[in-house]
């Protein structure tokens, strides 16, 4: 029996590429309602957006966010602070490192809006009008680094590693947990542990660590 050489409903090649061509081309065909939405405020046309207070560095900013955003995208994309780098996003590198009310946290897993009034200290933080932070100066000068991407969580995280060890909390690596820890290297390197340096600039950044703390010392 003789097959059909009819094509079903008439559908061409050369008719889906003109669909196709014609559906782009309304694409670009701006709806008249979303001119009025350009005049809207942010709140307004997404009435979804939170307001929140961040301190940060030591200013005051005041955002509108999707109460989605965490606060490494808010420092990011909202307030240009791009020190604060974005790793693996899970909270498993240590790059989005900032400190927070003195303590150091991943800032890819908290929601902006959780810290409004925080005390938050980035990279960016750390060096003031009379130079850079000890720690800083300890990593250039020991070369702790190489691609330099996870420096900025690697210094911030030091930074809190010297702050809870003066406050006296043991960790993992701690032998006597009654008595107050010593900075060692095997403390410091189960300390420093949530951060990860891919180019593996560990002893250098140790050394760094190190020479902060008997500076301190003396």
């Amino acid at each position: 029996m003789k097959q059909s050489s009819d094509r079903p409903l008439g559908v061409t090649r050369r008719r889906v590429l003109e669909v196709g061509t014609i559906a782009s081309a309304l694409s670009f065909v701006r709806d008249p309602r979303l001119a009025q939405a350009d005049t809207l405020s942010d709140a307004e046309a997404s009435p979804n957006l939170v307001t929140v207070g961040l301190q940060i560095n030591g200013r005051a900013h005041t955002l509108t966010l999707d109460p989605r955003t965490t606060l490494l995208d808010a420092l990011r994309e909202h307030l240009g602070l791009t020190g604060t780098k974005k790793g693996c996003d899970q909270g498993q590198c240590g790059a989005c490192t900032v400190i927070v009310n003195g303590q150091r946290i991943n800032s890819c897993l908290t929601l902006a809006v959780m810290h409004a009034g925080d005390e938050i200290t980035t990279i960016e933080g750390l060096a003031n009008d009379d130079g850079l932070h000890p720690m800083q100066a300890a990593f250039v000068r020991r070369d702790a680094l190489q691609c330099g991407y996870c420096t900025p969580g690697q210094i911030c995280s030091a930074v809190a590693v010297l702050a809870e060890h003066k406050a006296g909390w043991p960790s993992y690596a701690t032998a006597d947990i009654a008595s107050e820890p010593m900075l060692t290297e095997a403390e410091i390197r189960e300390r420093m542990s949530g951060n990860i340096c891919r180019c593996s600039a560990y002893p250098n950044i140790v050394a760094a660590i190190r020479d902060v703390v008997e500076g301190d010392r003396t």
